[in-house]
Protein backbone atom coordinates (compact mmCIF):
# COMPACT_ATOMS: atom_id res chain seq x y z
CA UNK A 1 0.00 0.00 0.00
CA UNK A 2 2.75 2.44 0.94
CA UNK A 3 4.54 1.56 -2.79
CA UNK A 4 1.36 2.37 -4.23
CA UNK A 5 0.56 5.99 -2.37
CA UNK A 6 4.29 6.77 -3.37
CA UNK A 7 3.60 6.20 -7.04
CA UNK A 8 0.63 8.60 -7.40
CA UNK A 9 2.73 11.81 -7.11
CA UNK A 10 4.66 10.66 -9.88
CA UNK A 11 1.35 9.37 -12.18
CA UNK A 12 0.75 12.80 -11.53
CA UNK A 13 3.01 14.71 -12.68
CA UNK A 14 3.65 13.05 -15.79
CA UNK A 15 -0.23 13.40 -16.25
CA UNK A 16 0.91 17.12 -16.01
CA UNK A 17 2.42 16.75 -19.13
CA UNK A 18 -0.39 15.82 -21.30
CA UNK A 19 -2.64 18.25 -22.44
CA UNK A 20 -6.13 18.81 -20.40
CA UNK A 21 -8.20 19.67 -22.88
CA UNK A 22 -9.38 18.46 -26.66
CA UNK A 23 -7.65 20.20 -28.87
CA UNK A 24 -6.13 23.23 -33.00
CA UNK A 25 -7.37 23.21 -36.80
CA UNK A 26 -4.85 21.13 -38.91
CA UNK A 27 -2.41 22.94 -40.45
CA UNK A 28 -3.52 24.32 -44.02
CA UNK A 29 -2.90 21.65 -47.00
CA UNK A 30 0.23 22.23 -49.23
CA UNK A 31 -0.90 24.81 -52.40
CA UNK A 32 -2.71 23.21 -55.27
CA UNK A 33 -1.10 21.28 -57.74
CA UNK A 34 2.24 20.63 -55.68
CA UNK A 35 3.07 17.50 -54.24
CA UNK A 36 4.07 16.82 -50.76
CA UNK A 37 7.53 15.48 -50.92
CA UNK A 38 8.47 12.02 -50.73
CA UNK A 39 10.38 10.49 -47.59
CA UNK A 40 13.99 10.28 -48.74
CA UNK A 41 14.87 6.50 -49.36
CA UNK A 42 15.52 4.62 -46.24
CA UNK A 43 14.20 7.28 -44.25
CA UNK A 44 11.80 6.54 -40.90
CA UNK A 45 7.98 7.07 -40.84
CA UNK A 46 6.94 11.16 -41.17
CA UNK A 47 5.87 10.51 -37.03
CA UNK A 48 7.26 9.18 -34.07
CA UNK A 49 6.85 9.38 -30.31
CA UNK A 50 3.33 9.54 -28.84
CA UNK A 51 1.49 6.20 -27.79
CA UNK A 52 -0.44 3.21 -29.62
CA UNK A 53 -4.15 5.17 -28.17
CA UNK A 54 -2.53 8.47 -29.79
CA UNK A 55 -3.89 10.25 -33.03
CA UNK A 56 -1.14 9.36 -35.72
CA UNK A 57 -2.40 11.14 -38.56
CA UNK A 58 -0.70 13.79 -39.80
CA UNK A 59 -2.36 14.00 -43.06
CA UNK A 60 -2.45 18.08 -44.06
CA UNK A 61 0.46 19.02 -41.32
CA UNK A 62 3.53 16.65 -42.91
CA UNK A 63 3.68 18.05 -46.43
CA UNK A 64 2.55 21.66 -45.96
CA UNK A 65 3.47 24.55 -44.60
CA UNK A 66 2.46 25.81 -41.04
CA UNK A 67 0.18 28.53 -39.90
CA UNK A 68 2.50 31.62 -38.79
CA UNK A 69 3.33 31.70 -35.22
CA UNK A 70 2.03 34.58 -33.38
CA UNK A 71 4.53 33.94 -30.30
CA UNK A 72 6.63 36.42 -27.91
CA UNK A 73 8.88 37.84 -26.74
CA UNK A 74 11.71 35.83 -27.52
CA UNK A 75 15.46 34.50 -25.69
CA UNK A 76 18.16 34.15 -27.30
CA UNK A 77 17.35 35.56 -30.67
CA UNK A 78 15.73 38.49 -32.19
CA UNK A 79 12.02 37.49 -33.19
CA UNK A 80 12.23 34.93 -35.83
CA UNK A 81 9.52 33.79 -38.41
CA UNK A 82 9.23 30.55 -40.88
CA UNK A 83 10.09 32.98 -43.72
CA UNK A 84 13.11 34.54 -41.65
CA UNK A 85 14.40 30.02 -41.91
CA UNK A 86 13.64 29.75 -44.85
CA UNK A 87 16.76 27.56 -46.54
CA UNK A 88 17.08 26.52 -42.79
CA UNK A 89 16.01 22.89 -41.59
CA UNK A 90 14.01 23.67 -38.05
CA UNK A 91 12.85 22.01 -35.45
CA UNK A 92 10.39 23.56 -33.51
CA UNK A 93 9.99 21.98 -30.00
CA UNK A 94 7.04 23.01 -27.46
CA UNK A 95 8.31 22.30 -23.87
CA UNK A 96 7.35 23.76 -20.31
CA UNK A 97 9.08 24.30 -16.87
CA UNK A 98 11.16 21.77 -15.43
CA UNK A 99 8.44 20.33 -13.61
CA UNK A 100 7.15 18.59 -16.71
CA UNK A 101 9.30 15.27 -16.61
CA UNK A 102 9.33 15.10 -20.76
CA UNK A 103 10.82 18.24 -20.91
CA UNK A 104 13.75 17.42 -18.56
CA UNK A 105 14.40 14.33 -20.45
CA UNK A 106 14.10 15.79 -23.75
CA UNK A 107 16.46 18.67 -23.10
CA UNK A 108 19.56 16.82 -23.20
CA UNK A 109 18.55 15.75 -27.38
CA UNK A 110 17.27 19.18 -28.25
CA UNK A 111 20.96 20.47 -26.98
CA UNK A 112 23.04 17.92 -28.76
CA UNK A 113 20.50 18.39 -31.85
CA UNK A 114 21.64 21.98 -31.94
CA UNK A 115 25.06 21.81 -30.84
CA UNK A 116 25.89 18.82 -33.74
CA UNK A 117 24.05 20.70 -36.57
CA UNK A 118 23.74 24.13 -36.31
CA UNK A 119 26.54 24.69 -38.34
CA UNK A 120 25.54 22.64 -40.97
CA UNK A 121 21.95 24.59 -41.47
CA UNK A 122 19.79 22.92 -38.30
CA UNK A 123 17.95 25.91 -36.54
CA UNK A 124 16.00 24.63 -33.03
CA UNK A 125 13.48 26.26 -32.14
CA UNK A 126 11.92 26.21 -28.12
CA UNK A 127 8.40 26.89 -27.96
CA UNK A 128 7.09 27.20 -24.24
CA UNK A 129 3.78 26.96 -23.35
CA UNK A 130 2.40 27.66 -19.96
CA UNK A 131 0.78 24.69 -17.34
CA UNK A 132 2.06 25.50 -13.89
CA UNK A 133 -1.01 26.88 -11.45
CA UNK A 134 0.95 30.47 -10.77
CA UNK A 135 0.89 32.94 -13.51
CA UNK A 136 3.04 33.12 -16.24
CA UNK A 137 6.25 35.10 -15.75
CA UNK A 138 8.56 35.74 -18.54
CA UNK A 139 11.72 36.13 -15.85
CA UNK A 140 10.68 32.89 -14.66
CA UNK A 141 10.97 31.19 -18.17
CA UNK A 142 14.55 32.88 -18.59
CA UNK A 143 15.39 31.12 -15.69
CA UNK A 144 14.19 27.73 -16.95
CA UNK A 145 16.26 28.15 -20.36
CA UNK A 146 19.14 28.63 -18.11
CA UNK A 147 18.14 25.22 -16.22
CA UNK A 148 17.55 23.27 -19.76
CA UNK A 149 20.87 25.15 -20.81
CA UNK A 150 19.03 26.29 -23.78
CA UNK A 151 21.01 28.27 -26.08
CA UNK A 152 18.91 28.50 -29.41
CA UNK A 153 16.43 30.69 -29.63
CA UNK A 154 13.08 30.30 -27.37
CA UNK A 155 9.86 31.98 -27.33
CA UNK A 156 6.46 32.28 -25.01
CA UNK A 157 2.61 30.89 -26.84
CA UNK A 158 0.55 32.97 -25.36
CA UNK A 159 -2.27 30.71 -24.11
CA UNK A 160 -0.73 27.90 -26.90
CA UNK A 161 -1.97 30.27 -29.56
CA UNK A 162 0.59 29.03 -32.12
CA UNK A 163 0.27 24.95 -30.90
CA UNK A 164 -3.73 25.43 -31.06
CA UNK A 165 -3.18 26.64 -34.64
CA UNK A 166 -0.72 23.77 -35.45
CA UNK A 167 -1.35 20.44 -33.90
CA UNK A 168 -4.32 20.91 -31.01
CA UNK A 169 -7.55 21.71 -32.05
CA UNK A 170 -10.21 19.41 -33.01
CA UNK A 171 -7.66 16.36 -32.43
CA UNK A 172 -8.97 15.50 -28.98
CA UNK A 173 -6.04 12.28 -28.97
CA UNK A 174 -3.35 14.38 -29.86
CA UNK A 175 -2.63 14.24 -26.53
CA UNK A 176 0.88 15.66 -25.27
CA UNK A 177 1.61 19.18 -25.84
CA UNK A 178 5.41 18.32 -25.83
CA UNK A 179 4.83 18.13 -29.77
CA UNK A 180 7.88 18.44 -32.51
CA UNK A 181 7.87 19.36 -36.24
CA UNK A 182 10.55 19.10 -38.25
CA UNK A 183 10.37 21.81 -41.20
CA UNK A 184 12.72 21.40 -45.07
CA UNK A 185 14.49 23.93 -46.37
CA UNK A 186 11.27 25.20 -47.78
CA UNK A 187 9.20 25.83 -45.17
CA UNK A 188 7.47 22.52 -44.84
CA UNK A 189 6.61 19.97 -42.00
CA UNK A 190 8.46 16.68 -43.15
CA UNK A 191 8.36 14.90 -39.99
CA UNK A 192 6.34 15.03 -36.56
CA UNK A 193 7.43 13.79 -32.92
CA UNK A 194 4.45 13.29 -31.16
CA UNK A 195 5.38 14.46 -27.68
CA UNK A 196 6.77 12.74 -24.65
CA UNK A 197 10.21 11.78 -24.04
CA UNK A 198 12.59 12.50 -26.78
CA UNK A 199 16.15 10.95 -25.21
CA UNK A 200 19.16 11.08 -26.42
CA UNK A 201 21.14 7.57 -27.67
CA UNK A 202 17.77 5.89 -27.67
CA UNK A 203 16.18 4.18 -31.05
CA UNK A 204 13.54 7.33 -31.29
CA UNK A 205 16.07 9.90 -30.75
CA UNK A 206 17.85 8.12 -33.60
CA UNK A 207 14.95 8.55 -35.76
CA UNK A 208 14.69 12.16 -35.50
CA UNK A 209 18.65 12.67 -35.70
CA UNK A 210 18.38 10.46 -38.86
CA UNK A 211 15.08 12.47 -40.34
CA UNK A 212 17.90 15.80 -39.36
CA UNK A 213 20.39 14.85 -41.43
CA UNK A 214 18.25 13.25 -44.54
CA UNK A 215 17.24 17.00 -44.73
CA UNK A 216 20.31 18.75 -43.90
CA UNK A 217 21.53 16.73 -47.37
CA UNK A 218 18.60 17.83 -49.23
CA UNK A 219 19.83 20.28 -52.01
CA UNK A 220 18.51 23.36 -51.38
CA UNK A 221 15.37 24.56 -54.05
Amino acid sequence: MLARLLLLPLAALALACASPEPAPAAAPAAPQGSAAPAAPQGSAALTSGGGPGFDHDVSGVVGAPPPAWDVGPWYNSPPLTPVDLRGKVVLVRWFMSPSCPFCSATAPALKALDERYRTRGLVVVGMYHHKDPEPLDPEAVKGYLAHFGYRFPVAIDPDWRTLKRWWIDGHPKREYTSVSFLLDRTGLVRHVHLGGKLEPATPEFAVVEGRVRALLDEPAR
